[in-house]
């Protein structure tokens, strides 16, 4: 016992020192550390959740197989055939590594990625899996990215504009309106929307261009936005609603603060106040829910991506799910995890740079 508690005032100690000299960088370093070890439980998880699936990729690789040979005509040698079906799946799984515990699976995926480098293949286009998150991810990144500009700008006009309506029937109707798209199940919206455009014929029913960015960029950008924008005002109404709220509520809650009595009656105008000391402190709480807004954003596009047919991570996560790709759905969750911890990582950062009252790793 005397020996782990002299162990662990050594490996503390340099530590608590970092702590005194950069409060913030301790704090960085930490959730740092954090965001890695959620990273490798989160790792282990999917092994075992993929493990616990019925069937795995070989199983369907082999049903489709006897189903082709099954509609080119009876077989008389069926016995045989299915002794062969047998042996091929037991090579395969060899070959795949899928007949051996999750756990070394895992600690084999993360050796070949932390070394190497390489995410692997993946099991049903054998393409590298690096190649097709890099060719999915730009387009997810501009969708989502899209979405939380307009949802932040939008949000804090609004808020703020509906905030210093308080009680009038535009404050109503808008707090209303906020509330009824934020309650509206996102798929369903979708779907109206696509049928919508199918209708009318005023909007693409698919959500990406046909022609590559390449051949004509000035036009790909119109069609681009024009495929996009029944998409993208899904993902608007669906995420405006509560930021604007959150937004509104909160510069409520600043007017009604003594600081904000106090500086109206030093005779600074009314403007003044509620724009540049009132709306400063709505800041915080939407720096601290944006990450989780974003996570939100990449969570729906999943959706999106399906009915819209837009070619995103959402999109190529749906089809290695349903294809029990073992090794693109790894690093598809993984890669957005990431993001979304390091999304949070960020906001935190963000509100130590905006609010000078926040020092980290001092009580």
């Amino acid at each position: 016992m005397d020996f782990l508690k002299s162990l662990f005032a050594t490996v503390s100690s340099p530590w608590r020192a970092f702590q005194k000299k950069s409060p913030l960088g301790s704090f960085v370093a930490g959730r740092v550390l954090t965001m890695i070890v959620i990273l490798f439980v989160l790792g282990w998880a999917l092994f075992a959740l993929m493990a616990l699936a019925p069937g795995d990729i070989v199983d369907q690789m082999m049903t489709q197989q006897l189903m082709s040979q099954t509609s080119n005509g009876p077989h008389s040698d069926a016995g045989r055939d299915k002794a062969l079906s047998e042996e091929q799946m037991a090579k395969m799984r060899s070959e795949l590594g899928l007949d051996q515990p999750f756990t070394i699976q895992y600690f084999k995926w993360l050796e070949r990625v932390l070394i190497h480098h390489d995410l692997g293949i993946s099991l049903i286009s054998r393409a590298p899996v690096g190649f097709l998150i890099r060719t999915r991810i730009v387009n997810s990144l501009v969708l989502n990215i899209i979405s939380l500009v307009f949802i932040t700008i939008f949000s804090f006009l609004l808020g703020v504009y509906f905030a210093s309506k308080a009680g009038t029937k535009i404050d109503i109707a808008a707090t209303f309106f906020a509330l009824f798209f934020h309650a509206f199940p996102g798929i369903l919206l979708l779907i109206l929307l696509q049928l919508f455009a199918s209708v009318s014929g005023l909007f693409p029913v698919t959500a990406y261009p046909d022609f590559p960015f390449s051949s004509a960029p000035a036009k790909f950008s119109f069609s681009y936005m024009h495929h996009v924008f029944l998409p993208l005002l899904a993902s608007f109404l669906g995420g405006i609603g509560s930021t604007m709220r959150m937004i509104r509520s909160t510069m409520l809650d600043q007017m009604g603060m003594p600081y904000i009595t106090a500086l109206r009656a030093r005779g600074i105008s009314e403007r003044r106040v509620f724009l540049n000391h009132a709306f400063r402190n709505t800041l915080n709480p939407y720096i601290t829910g944006s990450a989780n807004l974003l996570a939100s954003l990449f969570s729906g596009s999943l959706v999106l991506e399906i009915i819209f047919s837009y070619p995103g991570m959402g999109r190529l996560m749906y089809e290695a799910v349903m294809q029990q790709d073992v090794n693109l759905v790894l690093a598809n969750t993984m890669f957005i995890s990431a993001l979304v911890l390091a999304g949070m990582v960020i906001s935190d950062i963000l509100l130590a740079v905006v609010d000078p009252r926040i020092r980290y790793g001092k009580n």
